[in-house]
């Protein structure tokens, strides 16, 4: 991975107590960042962190390297990862840090960078922080150690950006509304977003013990936000990941709105209003039917490597504005500089405000395809998505597809897996060229 020992696509992440998310390492990780990110001008960084309860581990010991590098910290308490992006970039900080492992489960962790415009970093950044990661640490004098601070009202001040994202004048009276907070990072921000812009709200996840961050819960397990909605007659649902930067739906039916689903409400209701400039970038992954239905709309969509920094990418070389995951992580280039849940859901709600219609009629455009993935283990990946008898089978089933559907085969950043996605019109096709393409790979470990 352009020779990074440490960095992935979205920071540093693993298991709590194994190599590298060790509190040593982390010590070692912000005296590197301080070399780096905060080598001039106010030499002053922030640090956010979600609910898990080894977030405080880890902020103490990167406060402590940080200090050590000469370098100021702000503490930002728990607060979603797009707060700690906006509040880097009108703070004046140097760089911003986020501990989160996103919708991993909370024996998970992990650390992730913004540079002082709230952005991700840079392959060179993160390159050159693992040069500094091979260097001894050492110290400054004691009169040049860094200061650390709490910031005063950061969950504040962000819940007022994320109202500022709306049309002046928008409010949310009149709706009902679930919001499912993970137990992460945005229990503490989401309601007081929608309720103060008048939506009457129902909070779940949002008690964090430290352990039951994305436990059954949140973007990745949403079928108990959806049965809420269900349950308490809401007009909606709204389930963020743990570090909120993710969000799906559910319309007053109880049935889910995945992340492309609300690409397509939010660039209809944007190209309606003549703001939407260009077109929307999705990933690999992202559905066929939703890529159709924006077409019927003369909406152009281009595809990303899966990993919100890919998409980002994708919009800054376009100069379009609207970019997204079927996960839900959803980008509105011209509100935030990285993927932000409560963003992304408010400007969904008010499509339906401005539009009158429910969550349902404004998903009537896309038609899914039935989508199949199959995880296959293997010992290395990249090998396996290589072999010769693999391409075979797979432009076999191309040729099958046609214009009907699209195959996919990569390797996962994270495991030792071959991800394999069929899709096509017809559900029983695509289950059966699968599992056909899936043994394809499994049979290249002999």
């Amino acid at each position: 991975m352009n020779g990074r020992r440490y960095f992935g696509t979205d920071g540093i992440r693993g298991r709590v107590g194994d190599a590298p998310i060790t509190p040593d390492f982390c010590l070692h990780l912000g005296w590197a960042v301080g070399q780096v990110l905060a080598s001039g001008g106010s030499r002053m960084v922030v640090i956010g962190k979600d609910t898990r309860i080894s977030g405080y581990m880890f902020e103490s010991a990167l406060e402590a390297g940080l200090s050590a590098a000469g370098v100021d910290v702000g503490l930002l308490s728990p607060i979603p990862t797009p707060a700690v992006a906006y509040l880097t970039r009108t703070l004046g900080a140097d760089a911003g840090i986020v501990i989160s492992a996103s919708h991993n489960p909370y024996d998970d962790n992990g650390i992730k960078f913004f540079d002082a415009g709230g952005n991700k970093l840079g392959d060179d950044v993160e390159l050159a922080i693992e040069e500094h990661l091979g260097n001894p640490l050492v110290s400054v004098r004691s009169k040049e150690l860094g200061r650390a601070f709490r910031v005063e009202d950061a969950r504040g001040r962000y819940i007022e950006y994320c109202k500022s994202t709306t049309d002046r004048g928008t409010h949310l009276k009149g709706l009902k509304l679930v919001l499912d907070c993970a137990h992460g990072a945005t229990y503490a921000v989401a309601p007081g977003v929608f309720s103060e812009l008048g939506a009457e709200i129902i909070a779940t996840g949002a008690s964090p013990n430290g352990t039951n961050i994305n436990d059954g819960c949140g973007s990745t397990h949403p079928a108990a936000m959806a049965a809420k909605v269900k349950e308490v007659g809401a007009d909606a649902g709204i389930a963020f990941d743990g570090d909120g930067d993710r969000v799906v739906m559910a319309d007053a039916r109880g049935d889910v709105v995945d992340g492309d689903e609300l690409l397509y409400i939010i660039a209809s209701n944007w190209q309606s209003r003549g703001r939407l400039a260009g077109g929307v970038v999705g990933t690999v992954m992202s559905n066929l039917g939703v890529e159709r239905a924006l077409a019927e709309r003369g909406i152009p969509f281009a595809r990303a490597a899966v990993g919100d920094r890919y998409v980002l990418d994708g919009l800054r070389r376009r100069d379009w504005q609207l970019g997204g995951e079927s996960s839900g992580h959803i980008i509105c280039r011209e509100l935030a500089t990285t993927g932000d849940g409560i963003v992304a859901a408010l400007q969904v709600l008010m499509a339906m405000v401005e539009s009158g219609k429910s969550l349902a009629d404004l998903r009537q455009g896309v038609t899914k395809l039935p989508q199949t993935m199959v995880n296959v283990q293997v010992n290395n990946p990249g090998a396996a998505c290589a072999c010769t008898s693999v391409h075979r089978v797979a432009d076999d089933i191309k040729r099958n597809l046609a214009s009907r559907g699209r195959i996919l085969i990569r390797p996962s950043g994270t495991e030792p897996v071959v991800r394999v996605m069929v899709e096509g019109e017809d559900e029983a096709e695509v289950k059966a060229h699968a599992n056909r393409l899936a043994e394809a790979v499994r049979a290249t470990a002999g």
